[in-house]
């Protein structure tokens, strides 16, 4: 033990924040068995996919040009449709990202005249210039698709008097965010999912109700499309590409709507028959089959660094104690500069690019400064341990990621570290909340 010690203080870290550390990690010992059990669950439900499919090396081989009869393409996109029991799924490195997922989605099932429903309150910031609450080249109101919104209770329970009121004839598409995006509100459960997908269908049985996965994936033993999502959206560089994905995206769900989606993503015509897989499919196999226990790595990390903040007087979503259904954790600063102190200790903690300093930016799609801490192996992956967040009040970092648990330890010990030595956090001192 005394050997670890030294090497956590060959990391910058000293004994005082290494011995708070653990004297937390003693009460989470029952919490982090329960994420081992449901890792495990998940990853026999990966295996099982695996092979139902008949996943074969034949499949890690990639195609080029038109990518025509890609075996491995069209088996791994069986897969995902079997891992989240749905009857399609398109999954192709041409999709880039989660906002390019979510807009694909989107604009594939919604026609003129449609209307477009969020009845969890406003998107993620950089889908409103999709949608069109900022004004963007190409948004879904530039094609004549209007939009409405519900805010959540303040309690974070849904508003089913006005979610009731706001769905109409126009009413085609409605869009569930699971995550709390940049917000401090409660992450969505696949149970409440359920609940409030079965409320709409309540109220128009033929609306489309697409989920935003993202962040999501293999935290519970279900997923929205479990619970009656015609779609299910996310990112190959969060949750389910496992940290070896190097880009691209998924859409799970009825056949029509990912057919509609895959005639989006190339052409009228074509649809799934293209779109060339070129050298990924190993990667995203191999990301895929360590998906589960990755997340649990992030998942530890998530609740590792709630019970380590709150103690010391900072809001924390989900507080010490919740459930957990994303692998988000939002801590409040209150400023500016524990925001910045935090990000920067996460980024000291990377095995990649530690040695650089993160500064707040302008960063395309958002509409504040954003400081973000990602030193990965894969650009931007926020499944690898990383940390972000706009600096504007209520001044709250969304951390997330962790390719294992001892690194996702190591990065929020590191990010105390930090706020420790800036004179921002004194251990054993709360924090004033007035």
């Amino acid at each position: 033990m005394d050997e670890l010690v030294k090497m956590y203080a060959q990391m910058g870290i000293t004994k005082q924040v290494y011995e708070y550390g653990e004297a937390v990690l003693e009460k989470l010992v029952t919490r982090f068995q329960k994420i081992d059990e449901n890792a495990e669950y998940n990853q026999m439900k990966v295996v099982k996919a695996m092979q139902d499919c008949k996943v074969s090396e034949a499949c890690l081989l990639g195609t080029t040009g038109y990518g025509y009869n890609d075996l491995g393409r069209d088996t791994l996109e069986a897969v995902y449709a079997g891992i989240f029991h749905t009857e399609d799924a398109l999954v192709r490195p041409q999709i880039t990202c989660g906002t390019h997922a979510l807009a694909l989605a989107l604009m594939s099932n919604l026609r003129p005249g449609d209307e477009l429903l969020s009845p969890v309150g406003k998107p993620y910031d950089t889908l409103e210039e999709v949608i069109g609450i900022r004004p963007s080249r190409g948004s879904l109101a530039e094609y004549g698709i209007t939009y409405r919104q519900v805010d959540l209770l303040p309690d974070g329970s849904f508003d089913y008097e006005n979610i009731r009121a706001a769905v109409n004839e126009r009413t085609r598409l409605v869009t569930i965010q699971r995550s709390k995006g940049y917000q401090t509100r409660p992450t969505l459960s696949v149970e409440k999912i359920g609940e409030l997908i079965a409320f709409i269908k309540g109220i128009k049985p033929d609306v489309i109700c697409m989920v935003d996965n993202c962040y999501g994936e293999f935290v519970e033993t279900r997923e929205p499309s479990d619970v009656g999502a015609d779609m299910v959206v996310g990112s190959l560089i969060k949750n389910p590409g496992g940290g070896l994905a190097p880009i691209g995206g998924y859409i799970a769900g009825r056949r029509e709507c990912v057919e509609n989606a895959a005639f989006r993503l190339t052409s009228p015509g074509l649809g799934k028959e293209v779109g060339a897989s070129l050298g990924v499919l190993k990667d995203f196999y191999q990301g895929l089959f360590l998906a589960p226990t990755v997340t649990a790595s992030a998942l530890k990390g998530a609740i590792f660094a709630a019970n380590l903040y709150e103690p010391l007087g900072f809001e924390v979503v989900p507080n010490s104690v919740e459930s957990r259904h994303d692998i988000i954790q939002a801590i409040t600063f209150g400023t500016p500069e524990g925001v910045i102190a935090f990000c920067q200790g996460i980024q000291a903690a990377a095995s990649v690019d530690s040695h650089v300093t993160p500064e707040p930016w302008d960063m395309p799609g958002y509409d504040a400064k954003v400081i973000m801490a990602a030193g990965a192996f894969v650009s931007g992956s926020s499944i690898e341990l990383s940390a972000d967040g706009p600096i504007k009040p209520p001044f709250a970092v969304y951390f997330q990621g962790g390719l294992t648990w001892v690194h996702a330890k190591m990065g929020i010990l590191k990010s105390l570290q930090f706020l420790v030595d800036r004179g921002i956090v004194l251990i054993g001192v709360e924090k004033d909340k007035n």
